[in-house]
């Protein structure tokens, strides 16, 4: 079964239910279940996966802290004023890899990063350029000889010492037995162009040797979002330059990549939470109680799905993973379901535990608040987040002009700042050229796939765009196709229809609508575009020799034809005239003629 029967979200008959229950600090008694629906459903949508979820009581959010370090973030927030986070983009790699990826610039310069999220894993890392032992991934390795702001973490009683007891270092190894280990570093660490929050210093992996997946992963390294003195997130909180939570919203496979958020943000009224108990586990987990297969509730103790580590919500998963009784019930009962797809779900070995990887949360913004240990659910187009949520959003890192063969990419912290947020009632204005009919509509696309692969694609990536554009493909035009690594940056132009020399104003409107907007949906590979600008071009205006210049043509043609014609009717009918008249001598020879009848 290939990884798109897999993780097909498509299921006419077949849907999966994952019920969830709050854990009362004062109280078990259960609240109403509230079903998570996609917004603007209707009866023509597909079937939608529902999350019931139990209400929290409004003190089920207080809660003791597990250490000492959690007592001194909760003594830091109490009363703090409210923090910037650091807004970023996903990408969605998961049919071809299996994971999601954001960008993380390391150092100064800035050294750019394509890393997996990964919330249950608390070190991020990225290979070394002296590195022996690791495979060839997106971009190339961190060179810390090339950063100004790099500095190695000395061995001391904190930490794990190499050979020499001179630097520190890390080892992981990950189920699939895959494993790295390098040394420990500090640098500054940006978070790219959306990001209200400047760069930091924050300690991290410099990879010395990798194995297994890890090795050929496309993917440079992990970033670590799971609890831990090396996580990100606990460095930032220990800083106190963000608030203890950080949400992550994984769009859906047709749909695009989504965004990511390190510190909090003002949480929709409608977002549903399930508490996480911290001393349970290291892992971010909540409580599943139930399993629907096709409506039917599957016979299984609730006692099952809380062994070990209980359900574990983890995004570095690509898949979910269940215990055995519940995998072999869950799997008898998919059998009897006909027409039913794959959803990607399969058994956890001998493992007690519970795994919920990225493909269940797929367009749902889900906040781990960790400040009040519990995670939040909420239904929505991750693609379409800040707009969703009515948050301005950043432009995108200044593109080479469409006219210009350069691919350098501006580094995230040159970026200009935010533009103001429209009101939230008010329309998109698109400015279009005024008093002046539009001739081309072009746009800029990047795209986080090699030259050498987008290449063979670019016709068929042109029949999308006019799919998506509602126009005839012989108006999409390719202008410039150029690379940076493995990204690539596409130029395109709208050109007017075969029977006009403009676009309307209602088309253009329409075509830019969807290009701001972010409604073009492009399909498989091609979806994690971004659009990197767009330009609405004013039809040439024509001065009176270019509004005539083919009548004026045409009159010199033609004036020049009959020139011609009468130079050579003079000239044919003068040689007539001299070969009639020609002079002949006296006692020239005469021929002979034949008398002609009477």
């Amino acid at each position: 079964m290939s990884p798109g029967q897999l993780v097909s979200t498509a299921f006419p008959i077949f849907l999966l239910l994952l019920l969830l229950r709050l854990a009362r600090a004062s109280s078990s008694a259960a609240a109403t279940p509230l079903l998570l629906r996609p917004p603007h459903a209707n009866s023509h949508s597909r079937p939608a996966f529902l999350l019931p979820l139990y209400q929290a009581s409004p003190d089920s959010s207080k809660t003791t802290p597990s250490s000492s370090s959690d007592f001194r973030r909760h003594l830091q927030r109490f009363g703090a004023e409210i923090r910037p986070n650091a807004r970023m983009s996903l990408f969605d790699d998961l049919l071809l890899n299996g994971y999601y990826t954001t960008r993380l610039w390391i150092g100064t310069p800035p050294q750019q990063f394509s890393l997996i999220v990964d919330t249950g894993s608390s070190v991020t890392y990225v290979p070394c350029s002296t590195c022996d032992q690791c495979g060839k991934h997106q971009d190339p390795r961190f060179d810390p000889e090339l950063s100004s702001s790099y500095q190695p973490v000395k061995c001391n009683i904190d930490c794990t010492c190499d050979n020499d007891q001179e630097q520190c270092i890390y080892e992981r190894q990950y189920a699939e037995m895959s494993t790295s280990s390098g040394v420990l570093g500090e640098d500054l660490l940006t978070f790219g162009n959306q990001s209200e929050l400047a760069p930091q210093r924050a300690v991290f992996g410099c990879e010395n040797m990798e194995s297994g997946d890890l090795y050929t992963q496309h993917a440079d390294g992990i970033m670590g979002l799971g609890r831990g003195d090396l996580s990100v997130v606990d460095q930032l909180v220990d800083k106190g330059v963000i608030s203890d939570s950080f949400s992550l919203c994984y769009g859906g496979m047709d749909i695009g990549g989504g965004a990511m958020v390190l510190g909090g943000i003002s949480h929709p009224s409608s977002m549903v939470f399930a508490h996480s108990d911290a001393a349970r586990s290291p892992y971010y987990n909540v409580d599943l109680k139930e399993i629907h297969v096709a409506g039917k509730k599957l016979p299984l103790n609730p006692m099952v799905f809380d062994g070990k580590h209980g359900t574990v919500l983890d995004s570095g998963t690509t898949y979910a993973y269940l215990p055995e009784p519940a995998f072999v019930a869950f799997k008898d009962a998919h059998s009897k379901v006909h027409g039913g797809y794959c959803l990607g779900i399969f058994q956890n070995g001998k493992d007690p535990t519970t795994l919920l990887g990225g493909i269940i949360v797929r367009n749902s913004l889900v906040m781990y608040d960790r400040e009040h240990s519990k995670i939040g659910f909420w239904k929505t187009n991750c693609s379409e987040l800040w707009e969703t949520l009515h948050i301005s959003d950043a432009p995108p890192p200044i593109s080479p002009a469409f006219n210009e063969n350069v691919t350098t990419e501006v580094p995230p912290t040159l970026a200009p700042a935010p533009a103001p947020a429209p009101a939230p009632d008010e329309a998109p204005d698109y400015v279009l050229p005024e008093d002046r009919q539009i001739g081309q509509i072009r746009f800029e696309l990047s795209f986080n796939i090699s030259h050498d692969d987008l290449k063979p694609h670019i016709t068929e990536l042109a029949g999308y765009i006019a799919s998506e554009l509602n126009v005839d493909v012989s108006q999409v035009r390719l202008l410039n196709f150029t690379s940076n690594g493995n990204n690539s940056f596409v130029a395109w132009a709208i050109v007017p229809a075969a029977s006009t020399d403009f676009i309307s104003d209602t088309t253009a409107t329409s075509i830019i609508a969807q290009l701001a907007e972010h409604g073009m949906q492009l399909r498989g590979t091609f979806s994690n575009y971004k659009l990197v600008r767009w330009n609405a071009v004013p039809k040439e205006k024509r001065n009176w020799w270019h509004q005539g210049y083919l009548v004026a043509v045409l009159a010199i043609f033609v004036t020049l034809v009959i020139s011609l014609s009468a130079v050579g009717a003079w000239f044919i009918l003068r040689r007539r005239r001299e070969s009639l008249n020609a002079y002949k001598p006296v006692d020239a020879v005469v021929p002979e003629q034949e008398l002609q009848p009477l």
